[in-house]
């Protein structure tokens, strides 16, 4: 009987929370961080301001939700363009183009949402922990696309000092061997596998951040083009196949 007169309850309050979290995201797309106002929120949805705050306590705490729900989803973009690169039995190098592909779809088709959790940090915000854990799943599918690789000099400083960390942080090690099984215990293929997705990210943050930031514009290329070019010296570097 308990849960049958709160479930009503709480499925409106999940409703509620849902509708303020939409209002949210339409206000980050007009201005970005500097224009979200829990006051304007409240009255563009009939709400009195302690109302809304029986929902989210603080412009931090409708962030985080916000954050949480934009990693989520960029990791389950990536998940997917995982498991469609791997139904289709990609090799490294086309692995690796998808898995960027889908990175850059999913940013520029929602770029407000994107520099939410990439772009400059909020004055005075400050991420929940579990953040980390949601970062790690965008990144994670590039972990196995570089495991075999053979990387060349070029990336060499990097392999060794990503080896260096994995060595120093359980937590970084275990994260690796999570997409990368084989790599649990080998120091070697945890370090490039690391070195590699972490160089894919600063590529891929470079190139797309631009774009969806607006940079782009009235410049003679597409986003598409330069991403799969930098994406095609990230592979010629671990010799991918």
């Amino acid at each position: 009987m308990v849960q049958a007169q709160q479930g009503p309850r709480a499925r409106y309050r999940e409703q509620t929370r849902s509708e303020i979290k939409e209002a949210a995201l339409r206000q980050l797309a007009e201005g970005g961080v500097a224009a979200l106002a829990l006051t304007r929120i409240a009255k563009d949805m009939g709400l009195s301001g302690p109302a809304l705050y029986r929902y989210f306590a603080s412009r931090d705490d409708l962030l985080n939700a916000l954050i949480r729900d934009a990693y989520d989803e960029a990791a389950a973009a990536m998940a997917a363009a995982a498991d469609r690169s791997t139904a289709a039995s990609q090799g490294p190098r086309a692995h690796l183009h998808a898995l960027a592909e889908a990175y850059r779809a999913w940013a520029v088709a929602e770029p407000h949402r994107y520099l939410l959790i990439q772009g400059a940090p909020v004055p005075g915000y400050v991420a929940p922990a579990d953040t980390l854990d949601r970062a790690r799943a965008v990144l994670g599918p590039f972990l196995p696309v570089f495991a075999n690789g053979s990387p060349g000099s070029e990336v060499a400083d990097v392999v060794d000092q990503m080896t260096a960390w994995a060595g120093s942080d359980a937590a970084v090690a275990g994260w690796v061997a999570e997409y990368v099984p084989a790599a649990d215990g080998d120091s070697g293929m945890t370090g490039q596998a690391l070195a590699g997705a972490v160089l894919a990210w600063a590529q891929l943050h470079g190139s797309v951040g631009l774009e969806a930031a607006g940079q782009f514009m009235g410049m003679g290329h597409g986003g598409d083009t330069l991403l799969a070019a930098q994406t095609e010296m990230l592979a010629n570097a671990f010799t991918l196949a």
